[in-house]
């Protein structure tokens, strides 16, 4: 098993903690994990993305510049990062704040309101990343969930270990939206 990811956003989002949530799970798991983070320099509401490596074997290098799986959180990061995508990798989209089809027709497409299933179903808005995470989970099995609940004990400030019932509960509607179904070009409001 060797999955490059891609997570790219507005600052603010979770992008950065989303890849480091992944990378620590994948430590869990006892796999080669990578994280870089990058982000522009205004941080809340700029530009922010992560490239994620998990591997069985070790990582040769970091970067990478054609991810097997993209997660996109808004439209600016689906424009410039959807054509970098391997032919037959998998796009994850948060519907909510992307109101565009993806151009590319040679790839897997999984959809889904994240900010309004957040805020409808757990009252917040700020979880929308972890459904979204839910579902490239259920999609890709890369680690399991419980790792990266077990992940948000490290990645999270301990005063906001509060909050990890929270993201647990968004990762499983990520992971119900996807249902057992491996289709892709599914579309959740």
């Amino acid at each position: 098993m060797h999955e490059e990811i891609m997570i790219a956003g507005f600052g603010g989002q979770g992008v950065l903690s989303m890849g480091l949530l992944l990378a620590h799970a994948g430590m869990i798991e006892k796999k080669h994990v990578s994280w870089i983070p990058s982000y522009g320099p205004e941080m809340r509401g700029g530009t922010a993305n992560c490239l994620v490596a998990l591997a069985d074997e070790p990582i040769s290098s970091p970067l990478f510049s054609e991810p097997s799986s993209l997660i996109v959180l808004n439209r600016p990061s689906l424009e410039k990062f959807e054509q970098d995508l391997v032919p037959g990798g998998l796009l994850i989209m948060n519907s909510s704040l992307i109101d565009i089809e993806p151009k590319r027709r040679d790839i897997k497409v999984f959809k889904a309101s994240a900010n309004t299933l957040a805020r409808e179903r757990l009252g917040s808005e700020k979880v929308g990343n972890m459904i979204l995470l839910g579902a490239y989970l259920a999609h890709t099995g890369v680690v399991r969930e419980n790792s990266v609940t077990q992940a948000l004990l490290k990645v999270l400030p301990e005063h906001r270990h509060n909050l990890i019932p929270l993201n647990r509960q968004a990762l499983e509607i990520g992971h119900e939206l996807v249902g057992t179904s491996p289709r892709c070009e599914k579309t959740h409001t």
